[in-house]
């Protein structure tokens, strides 16, 4: 939706379309789901909601995405302050990571939209 009004096409006299206030930018749904709608982005972050948890603990718990993706997204979430990445040990390296408030704000998000799946047997 356009920050400067509701976006609506409308017809001249010779039926001729025209978008009124049409997106500039991305809107606010596009610029949220480039944030949460990578791939396991979501599940992470879902699986993040207990506290802390150790980087191969959360592979297990993602068993379908490689560590290498994992790894990816979560320097993703810590760079856009969603994730606290903490070291824990050094011999053996040990990592946890954590929602900060900022990540914690998407599960709401992530919930609803697990309902929404589920009700809806998306596929």
């Amino acid at each position: 939706m356009s920050e400067k009004g509701q976006t609506r096409v409308e017809t001249d006299a010779q039926g001729r379309k025209k978008v009124i206030n049409a997106c500039d930018e991305p809107c606010s749904i596009e610029k949220g789901m480039r944030v949460i709608g990578g791939k396991w982005t979501g599940s992470i972050i879902f699986h993040l909601k207990d506290g802390p948890v150790r980087f191969n603990d959360l592979t297990r718990m993602l068993g379908g995405a490689s560590k290498k993706i994992i790894d990816q997204r979560l320097k993703e979430l810590e760079s856009r302050g969603m994730v606290l990445r903490t070291v824990i040990s050094d011999r053996p390296v040990a990592v946890t990571y954590e929602l900060t408030e900022f990540g914690r704000s998407a599960l709401k998000v992530l919930d609803d939209l697990r309902i929404w799946s589920e009700r809806y047997n998306v596929q």
